[in-house]
């Protein structure tokens, strides 16, 4: 059984548009948002090859998980390559490798994640989970832009 995991969304928007979306500070915090009051979300990005983007989220202060994506590929607008050291809240912790495609079809984009390396199938599947919220949020994004 492959512990990696592929979402994909029809995005109403051009590669560029979607791409530029995606390394915006505000395309990165709803990526990582939630409708729930009192969430926290906190990026820092530096969207260049060998440059870092760091999220803490969760659900107050005390409880915050924590993400360290290495930006490995960037080949605007068809895809970015990161390594990703994820950080639980118990203090545990383990790194995968995330591709995000965004591959045009007419007018719209096919943007793809495809989240590989996780080292149990309970953590695949929680990602799964939150994916379509993230998905759902950051496309809201791009319909403000």
């Amino acid at each position: 059984m492959s512990l990696d995991l592929t979402f994909e969304r029809l995005i109403a928007a051009r590669p560029e548009r979607v791409f530029d979306a995606f390394i915006s500070a505000e395309g990165q915090h709803e990526l990582y948002g939630d409708d729930t009051p009192g969430w926290i979300v906190e990026s820092r990005c530096d969207p260049r090859v060998g440059g870092i983007w760091t999220i803490a989220f969760g659900p107050s202060a005390s409880e915050l998980y924590h993400h360290r994506h290495v930006f490995e590929e960037i080949d605007r607008p068809r895809r970015i390559r990161l390594t990703t050291t994820e950080t639980r809240l118990d203090g545990s912790s383990f790194v995968t490798s995330m591709v995000f495609t965004f591959e045009a079809r007419g007018e719209a984009t096919l943007m793809t994640v495809i989240h590989a390396g996780f080292p149990t199938q309970a953590l695949r599947d929680e990602h799964l989970v939150g994916l379509p919220n993230a998905f759902a949020r950051f496309e809201r994004t791009i319909g403000r832009s």
